[in-house]
């Protein structure tokens, strides 16, 4: 791997291309640290720090941190990843838009730029409700969060925060197009990321003020690397359906006669599912912390990851598994048809050993599918409630584990895995154990010129 890394400055299109994505990735990071207009910093501090485990902590874990600063990029990316996960949803149930996603380049661009729109849109209502919410929320001290409430800083608001999230979703954009990876991914992961130093910090400040033991971090870290082994293997992991196609003589050609593979990863649905189960096991926190009503605090408590004791909460965790499962059978089933599998399979002539084409073809697709996605829906589940276990378990003071470590896994896996292909491209050695697919390329080309 070692020797991978060193051959990318090797090529100059490879090199530019982190350059650039780097650069991005850092003009971001400085607008994180932008305020927003209007705010008073120490009364914003008190309020975050009260409600770090509900709303605020999930949401500003995605944000980067700029939910806690409340600058111009506070509703981050995920504006965007909703509008995304709303239109692939429409796509289902709505004719024209289903007709546009089979209509090739032209159809998805038209698909993006109905996300765009999306994006605008919701960045509109979630700023004029953080702006309202802000100005009837008070800190702890007793200080008001907004120095001037009024239509003035609601509109400057909702104007600031539209415009960050689609220069956000710019960022995103450009970062695919002229970086390497995907742009609204890395930008996620990145936000993630930068939250370690910190986290690691305040662990070895737990462990010199005697509350954590250097066994307890010993142990903590090797937890820690079996659990990135374990997201790294279930990640990678297919179930691949043999597949033979027929000869097929056209013209003078035979073409066909080939046997292959259709694989079926065991998590098909990503990241979608805890997003979705997150965000609405976040709404009765949101209730709870915008409003001083019995039943919305009463639901907040009742929903809440941590018990009064310092507990996990049975409830959190039975509702947050069932809903999770959920999310993970429906989205895969819209974006993986059997049918159409089997269809465009049999269009080409290929079929399953001892499987009759047609109908029972996706029947046993959907079968096979139904197996894999109750094992990786149980995986994601496991993973998603894993910090809630440490935090109240182990006493560990930051969120290791969940969404973020799953995001941040496969971004990277994904990462490399393009980088790898830029190596292979070029007749290089790639990052990971490449040296003798390398070498079959490099014989190759010498038997086609001989």
């Amino acid at each position: 791997m070692f020797q991978g890394v060193t051959q990318i400055p090797k090529i100059p299109e490879l090199r530019n291309r982190l350059l650039v994505m780097c650069a991005l990735l850092c003009v971001y990071r400085f607008g994180v640290f932008i305020p927003n207009p209007g705010i008073e910093r120490e009364a914003l501090d008190q309020l975050f720090n009260q409600n770090q485990g509900t709303l605020f902590g999930l949401y500003n874990m995605f944000s980067g941190g700029a939910l806690e600063q409340f600058s111009i990029f506070t509703l981050g990316i995920m504006p965007y990843i909703s509008s995304s996960i709303i239109i692939q949803l429409m796509t289902v149930v709505v004719p024209a838009l289903e007709r546009l996603k089979k209509e090739g380049e032209a159809g998805q661009q038209k698909i993006t730029q109905y996300t765009r729109y999306g994006t605008i849109l919701i960045c509109l209502v979630q700023g004029f409700a953080i702006s309202y919410g802000l100005e009837n929320m008070a800190a702890p001290g007793g200080g008001q969060v907004v120095e001037n409430p009024g239509w003035n800083f609601r509109l400057m608001t909702v104007l600031t925060l539209t415009t960050g999230s689609a220069f956000i979703m710019w960022l995103g954009e450009r970062i695919t197009e002229w970086g390497i990876g995907n742009g609204i991914s890395l930008i996620i992961m990145a936000g993630i990321i930068v939250a370690f130093p910190d986290a690691l910090f305040g662990l070895w400040m737990s462990m010199e003020e005697g509350t954590f033991n250097f066994l307890g971090l010993l142990l903590l870290g090797i937890f820690a690397l079996v659990t990135v082994a374990f997201i790294v293997f279930c990640e990678r992991g297919q179930r691949r359906i043999p597949v033979q196609y027929a000869k097929r003589v056209v013209g003078r050609k035979v073409y066909g006669g080939q046997d292959t593979h259709l694989p079926l990863k065991i998590n098909m649905a990503g990241v979608i599912p805890p997003i979705f189960s997150s965000s609405i096991m976040m709404f009765p926190a949101t209730l709870g912390a915008f409003s001083d009503n019995a039943i919305f605090t009463s639901l907040a408590n009742l929903f809440s990851p941590q018990t009064a004791g310092g507990g996990v909460s049975s409830v959190y965790m039975v509702t947050y598994a069932i809903m999770t499962i959920f999310f993970c059978y429906f989205y895969t089933s819209v974006t993986f048809n059997p049918g159409d599998v089997a269809e465009n399979m049999q269009k080409h002539g290929g079929s399953i050993p001892g499987i009759r084409p047609g109908k029972a073809t996706a029947e046993y697709i959907d079968r096979v599918l139904t197996r894999l996605t109750l094992a990786g829906s149980l995986y994601i589940t496991l993973i998603c409630l894993l910090p809630d276990v440490l935090i109240a378990k182990a006493r560990v003071q930051f969120y290791f584990g969940g969404t973020g470590l799953l995001i941040i896994v496969g971004v990277a896996l994904d990462l490399v895995a393009q980088i790898e292909s830029h190596l292979l491209t070029r007749h290089y050695d790639g990052l990971m154990g490449g040296g003798a697919g390398g070498t079959r390329m490099r014989s190759g080309r010498r038997g086609g010129r001989a």
